[in-house]
């Protein structure tokens, strides 16, 4: 007798908690997309100086509440296209007009 359903004794299987990342909105050109840029500092390996690296983040923005200048927090998500695997969270700071 097989059973295909897990017995009363198995734990549900955990997720592992998401990255989270946060930036300032460089564009919001593009429909329900916004594109984030996120520094951080690096020791460089051999001078051991700390240098400023940047990276761009592609969003998924739904409500396109997000505006240039913004300050955002994303969360990782599943593929949505070829460039966006990022999900906005929450607006942390709006930009001054």
């Amino acid at each position: 007798m097989s059973t295909n359903q897990p017995s009363s004794g198995d734990a549900p299987a955990q997720r592992s908690p998401r990255k989270l990342m946060r930036g300032m909105v460089i564009s919001n050109k593009m429909a329900k997309t916004i594109v984030v840029q996120v520094d951080r500092k690096v020791r460089h390996p051999v001078y051991e100086k700390f240098v400023s690296k940047r990276t761009k983040l592609y969003a998924h923005d739904e409500k396109s509440e997000a505006g240039m200048g913004d300050v955002v927090e994303l969360c990782q998500t599943r593929p949505l296209s070829k460039t966006k695997c990022w999900r906005l969270v929450r607006v942390v700071q709006k930009a001054r007009q």
